[in-house]
């Protein structure tokens, strides 16, 4: 729990921009860790496995609240003109959408963990925890300069990449 805390928690509170309920899927989703413990495989990352949870969680709670109940499509009064679409206050989006940019960060990822690993590192820092060059320098023992370096080194890796990626998908 003490190495996923806060990772995980950041990624559900960016995901539903909700404090308490991303405590709430937090919680779900360690409590869903110790449920399936006997039956998770050694082989696979716990880290993917766990965030793939939270995803879930967050998904299903932006349904819950997307619900809308058929009788709150109907008009209170035939005096009042207000449309169906004028009564459903929620005008944030998508979990479709919410659920695309999280695809799309994935794929970020995935290009990410095709990097060499001493340029994989460093991005890792500089996206995922949003350190500084100096910290990064710290963190991996090496100097600031020398972060510098792996990260500019690594954007045309990385641009390659996501072209790739593009064409693949598109069939370009």
């Amino acid at each position: 729990m003490q190495r996923y805390h806060s990772p995980l928690f950041n990624f559900v509170c960016r995901f539903l921009n909700d404090y308490d309920a991303a405590s709430d899927i937090l919680q779900q989703v360690f409590t869903q860790l110790y449920i399936s413990l006997p039956t998770l495989r050694t082989g696979e990352p716990l880290k993917a496995w766990l965030f793939r949870v939270a995803r879930n969680r967050c998904l299903d709670e932006l349904r819950r609240k997307r619900i809308i109940h058929f009788s709150e499509l109907q008009t209170p009064g035939e005096d009042e003109d207000l449309s169906p679409l004028a009564i459903i206050p929620d005008a944030s989006p998508l979990p479709e959408e919410i659920a695309e940019r999280h695809d799309l960060q994935q794929i970020l990822q995935h290009a990410i963990s095709g990097l060499p690993p001493k340029f994989r590192m460093v991005v890792s820092l500089r996206y995922a925890s949003q350190l500084s060059f100096a910290e990064i320098g710290q963190a991996l023992e090496m100097p600031e300069a020398t972060a510098k370096t792996y990260f500019q080194r690594a954007k045309p890796l990385l641009r390659a990449a996501l072209k790739q990626h593009l064409t693949l998908t598109l069939g370009l």
